[in-house]
């Protein structure tokens, strides 16, 4: 898809929402933009660009709200263009690789723990497969009181979804690119009540069981600055616990 050429006020604007929308989770006004964001111009000026922006597919308006939130193309494109990957502390690695390590013995034990501790990292579902078609998840909870899951389809389709492995596996295969970290966001996952949500996850080596992946699953407004290189690192980590499996 050709995405619109954007002004530097454009994109200036457009990341502000995107910070905005991705703290709270609410639509975001003009008002709180001038309000919140050193942006340099009137009210009017920034209500002009969303609408430019909007008329070009970059923000949507929710029925229930004057606001606007980012479209899944705004959303890729901040994450190819103007997104900066927050720092993993060597604090926190070490912690993560703390709790995991003791079940580098087992797949099984690895790969439940794992993402155990990656849903509590991430505040959104974990997940993990393997080739040999075994799929672990945790987290649950942490979406129930976010706005996105408000909407029992959504969720239904969401819980469904982690124990239907032919549907997650070709959902999967979607992903584009030969990137390390593979991102699916809204349209992506081709089914209509999982257009709120988003989806980072990462290829690990698991030795002589053969393949896998690892990653979060969310809504579409996930902290991809911190989460992109959280997965980052468990898909190192386990790649690394599992290089002389045999």
């Amino acid at each position: 898809m050709d995405i619109p050429a954007l002004t530097d006020r454009q994109i200036q604007i457009l990341k502000c929402v995107i910070d905005e929308h991705i703290k709270t989770g609410e639509a975001v006004g003009s008002d709180t933009l001038d309000k919140k964001y050193n942006l340099g111009v009137s009210p009017a000026t920034i209500r002009n660009e969303m609408v430019i922006l909007t008329q070009q597919g970059f923000l949507e308006q929710p029925h229930t709200s004057s606001g606007r939130i980012p479209t899944p193309m705004a959303l890729k494109f901040f994450i190819k263009q103007l997104m900066h990957e927050k720092d993993l502390g060597v604090s926190e690695e070490v912690d993560v690789k703390a709790k995991i390590w003791d079940y580098r013995d087992r797949i099984d034990r690895l790969l439940h723990e794992s993402t155990k501790v990656l849903s509590h990292k991430t505040n959104s579902i974990a997940l993990a497969l393997t080739d040999q078609g075994d799929v672990y998840h945790a987290g649950y909870s942490n979406i129930l009181d976010l706005p996105e899951f408000f909407d029992i389809d959504v969720t239904k389709t969401v819980l469904s979804l982690l124990d239907d492995l032919d549907t997650m596996q070709k959902i999967l295969n979607r992903a584009y690119g030969e990137e390390a970290i593979h991102v699916l966001i809204g349209d992506d996952f081709d089914i209509e009540f999982l257009y709120s949500c988003g989806m980072v996850y990462t290829d690990i080596n698991l030795g002589s069981y053969g393949g896998g992946r690892i990653g979060v699953l969310g809504p579409s407004r996930l902290d991809y600055p911190y989460i992109i290189p959280v997965v980052r690192y468990f898909g190192k980590l386990i790649n690394e616990i599992t290089k002389n499996w045999e």
